[in-house]
C-alpha cells in the first residue's frame, strides 16, 4: 500500500503476487474511528465498485466488514484516481448474485472460497456519493 499512494497510484496497484488489479479502500475503524485501508479485488461496475468480503474463505467475516456496516463513507483509489464513496451491503438475492458473478469474473478464486465456508460472503457496493 505504501508504494500504491506513495507513487500516486502508478507502481504498486496489482494484488501480491497475483497480477490482478487492486483498489485501496479508506475507511474509519467501527470502534475507534481511527483511519483503516485496505487493498482489495478491483471490480468496477458502472460507476461503482464491489467489494467482496471473502478473507480466503476463513469461516470469520474480516473485520472491514464491521467497519463497513458502520461506517459507509469511503474513500477509494483506483490507480491514479480517487472517488468519495458511499457503501451498502447488498441484501438482495438477485443483485448480490449479479455482482457475485462479476466479482467471479474478476477474480475466478472468490467462487472456491465461498466454498470453503458456511458463511455467506458479505458483498458491498460502493458508489459515488
Amino acid at each position: 500500500m505504501e508504494l500504491y499512494e506513495g507513487s500516486g497510484g502508478t507502481e504498486g496497484v496489482t494484488l501480491l503476487d497475483t497480477g490482478m488489479p487492486c483498489i485501496i479502500v479508506t475507511h474509519l475503524g467501527n470502534m475507534t474511528g481511527a483511519i483503516r485501508k485496505i487493498p482489495l479485488m478491483r471490480v468496477k461496475v458502472d460507476d461503482g465498485y464491489v467489494l467482496v468480503g471473502s478473507m480466503g474463505g476463513q469461516p470469520k467475516n474480516p473485520v472491514w466488514v464491521y467497519n463497513l456496516r458502520a461506517n459507509p463513507e469511503v474513500e477509494i483509489r483506483d490507480a491514479t484516481d480517487v472517488f468519495e464513496m458511499r457503501v451498502r451491503e447488498v441484501t438482495d438475492d438477485t443483485e448480490r448474485e449479479a455482482l457475485w458473478q462479476a466479482s467471479a469474473e474478476a477474480y475466478p478464486p472468490y467462487n472456491d472460497y465461498q466454498a470453503k465456508t458456511t458463511r455467506k460472503i458479505p458483498v458491498f457496493l460502493a458508489q459515488p456519493r
